[in-house]
């Protein structure tokens, strides 16, 4: 089967590339393809996450090996991890300046005598020379604050009840 992605660049401007692969490649294969069409090497730290219609951030998968549970995209086939229910993955692409993208199943398809693949069908816009800056933003705790903001707090009451005494400490 072939996959059909429209692989779209997080930056200001429209940039994006439709791309066609084999769904049995593994995910190495799948970075390299997406790196390349975007001009850059392929040789920077990647990652992709599955994602859900809102992207979501899910589970990962690393282009190297970090001794931990993170599946490697080497040992991971695409149509392993997507399919007609599972259509997004996000892609990040050098972890120092995090070249993010946003990576969307819109065709499963047969493949077409005479073309090879991977497929570049669609090239749209320029790449930025520097990436976007990432403001990343923390949960918000306030709903936990508020939760257990009833309770009152009696320093001597604390003390009470566990033996703490000023003139004891400082005698």
């Amino acid at each position: 089967m072939i996959y059909r992605f429209r692989v779209i660049l997080d930056v200001d401007t429209d940039v994006f590339r439709d791309i066609e692969v084999e769904s049995h490649i593994n995910l190495e294969d799948f970075h390299q393809c997406i790196s390349k069409s975007f001009g850059f090497n392929g040789e920077e730290m990647a990652s992709f996450y599955k994602s859900d219609e809102d992207w979501n951030q899910g589970e990962e998968y690393s282009l190297f090996d970090t001794e931990g549970d993170t599946p490697v995209m080497a040992d991971t086939i695409l149509e392993s991890v997507m399919d007609e229910d599972n259509r997004h993955f996000l892609y990040v692409y050098d972890f120092y300046n995090m070249w993010t993208f946003f990576v969307d199943l819109k065709e499963i398809g047969h493949e077409q005598e005479g073309v090879s693949y991977p497929h570049i069908l669609t090239t749209h816009g320029f790449v930025p020379e520097d990436a976007p800056e990432k403001n990343f933003v923390a949960e918000d705790f306030n709903e936990f604050d508020s939760e257990f903001n009833d309770f009152e707090f009696d320093q001597d009451e604390f003390d009470e009840y566990h033996g703490y005494n000023d003139d004891e400490f400082y005698s």
